[in-house]
């Protein structure tokens, strides 16, 4: 009987030893991670190999392509608009046409300057809810900040976790969704460069009244894309802003609840905004769900 409590308290041990160097590694390198890929600014734009994908001006990259295919529906409405005199089928009017050609063309070439406003007034915003939390809660309203919290309210520190508790359960399932949000928001991250690319083609779609439904599209995917990390502050800030005890079990379930709503961020923000959904088990098919 003995040997075998020696042998279960061995095998407890090994297994809360085992979890707690993976919850160990998850809270010292996640938590940062998730303050890098979530709150966006306009430095992702500043990447070099990015500028030159982009294009540094008008003469290469995605903005030299953008510029061969106005000159491409330029010609294209020229030789619509000399048959339509053969034909004589009604279309757009020179000077409406070659208007549109002008302001979207400057608009095409100073593109990234758009999409770096967008992005710096939702980074602005992000900042100031955050702002809030620090001045009065003395804190960085961060998720590098939150585990401290997490940790402190359910006694977990580095030498010892029980797996087999209410606590050790909990911080189990902390982690874990923590992983799921990395995961989420690193294909957030990832989407919002792609939606950047895209800017010029946006643009150029609003020349002909066929193709405008693209710029709808992409406006309305890369503002709630960003949107979501307006609502990752707000959260954020509640959970600061609440009176936690390491004693009070409704406080452990309140992190596992802000942890969920996190994850469901993007969800929400679907219902609100339309756009991409960043949740990976969605079908690609989704993505362009208004």
């Amino acid at each position: 009987m003995e040997n075998s409590q020696n042998i279960t308290t061995i095998i407890v041990e090994t297994i809360n030893t085992i979890l707690q160097n993976l919850f160990s590694s998850i809270d010292n390198n996640l938590y940062s991670i998730l303050d890098d890929i979530t709150f966006i600014n306009s430095s992702i734009i500043s990447d070099s190999f990015f500028e030159k994908i982009i294009g540094i001006n008008s003469q290469n990259g995605i903005i030299l392509i953008c510029n061969s295919l106005l000159f491409g529906l330029t010609l294209y409405y020229s030789i619509k608009y000399l048959f339509s005199h053969f034909t004589y089928n009604r279309i757009e009017s020179p000077y409406q046409f070659f208007f549109k050609i002008i302001i979207f063309g400057l608009f095409i070439n100073f593109s990234y300057f758009f999409v770096s406003e967008i992005i710096n007034f939702t980074s602005n915003i992000t900042l100031a809810i955050r702002g809030i939390g620090e001045d009065l809660f003395n804190k960085n309203i961060c998720f590098s900040e939150l585990i401290l919290e997490i940790n402190n309210s359910i006694l977990i520190n580095d030498s010892s976790i029980n797996i087999f508790s209410l606590d050790g359960i909990i911080k189990a399932s902390l982690s874990t969704s923590l992983l799921s949000l990395v995961f989420s928001y690193s294909f957030r991250y990832v989407m919002v460069k792609i939606f950047i690319l895209l800017t010029p083609f946006a643009f150029l779609s609003l020349i002909l009244q066929n193709t405008s439904w693209f710029f709808k599209t992409w406006i309305r995917n890369i503002f709630s894309l960003l949107f979501i990390q307006i609502i990752v502050s707000l959260v954020l800030l509640i959970l600061f802003s609440m009176d936690y005890s390491s004693s009070n079990l409704i406080t452990k379930f309140i992190y596992i609840g802000a942890i969920y709503v996190l994850i469901k961020a993007n969800s929400f923000v679907r219902e609100f905004l339309g756009g991409i959904s960043t949740t990976i088990s969605q079908n690609v098919n989704n993505f362009l769900k208004k």
